[in-house]
C-alpha cells in the first residue's frame, strides 16, 4: 500500500510536530518552580512521573509516525518496476 504524497508529508510534519512540542514541554517540566513537579525536598511528584510518561509515549508514538510518512515519500520517489 502506498500512502498519498499529501498524507506522507502530512504524517512527517505531525511526528516532528510531536518532538518539538514534548521536548519542550519536557524541558519546561523539568524546570517547574511552581511545586507541582517537585516536592519542598525536590523529589518528583506523581504529576511529574505521570506527565514524563506521557511525553515519552507521545515522542515513541510521533517518532513511529514520522517514520511511517517518511517511508511513504521514500516509497513515492522509488523507481517503479524492477
Amino acid at each position: 500500500m502506498k500512502l498519498s504524497r499529501p498524507l506522507s508529508w502530512f504524517l512527517l510534519a505531525f511526528g516532528a510536530w510531536s518532538w518539538f512540542v514534548w521536548t519542550n514541554f519536557t524541558g519546561n517540566l523539568w524546570k517547574d518552580s511552581s511545586g507541582l513537579a517537585f516536592d519542598d525536598a525536590g523529589a518528583p511528584t506523581t504529576y511529574f512521573w505521570i506527565h514524563l510518561v506521557l511525553a515519552a509515549v507521545s515522542l515513541a508514538l510521533g517518532t513511529a509516525i514520522g517514520v511511517i510518512g517518511l517511508r511513504g515519500l521514500r516509497a513515492l520517489r522509488a523507481p517503479r518496476g524492477g
